[in-house]
């Protein structure tokens, strides 16, 4: 199943945002900063990264129960594992 690029776009954003936050947290790894702020820095990042996972098998999920041909078994099985990779 292919992802519309325009649906993605919310997903997009999210990603490059978690970059940008993943360059901080170098940054301030760079810059001998404190471990607490560079800890919650990278908590924020791989939230960021989780929650645009499950934005995208969610969209996968709707796109399969959208499109008329409904979600197979094997469908289903698909998005679970991808779904459980997150977890």
């Amino acid at each position: 199943m292919e992802l519309d690029p325009q649906e993605m776009t919310p997903v997009i954003n999210r990603i490059k945002r978690a970059q940008g936050q993943l360059a901080g947290v170098l940054r301030m790894l760079e810059e001998g900063r404190e471990c607490e702020d560079v800890v919650t820095q990278l908590a924020a990042v791989s939230r960021a990264l989780d929650r645009a996972g499950f934005a995208i098998v969610a969209t996968g999920l709707q796109q399969c129960l959208t499109t008329g041909d409904g979600l197979d078994s094997l469908d289903a099985k698909k998005m679970e594992k991808l779904f459980l990779s997150l977890a």
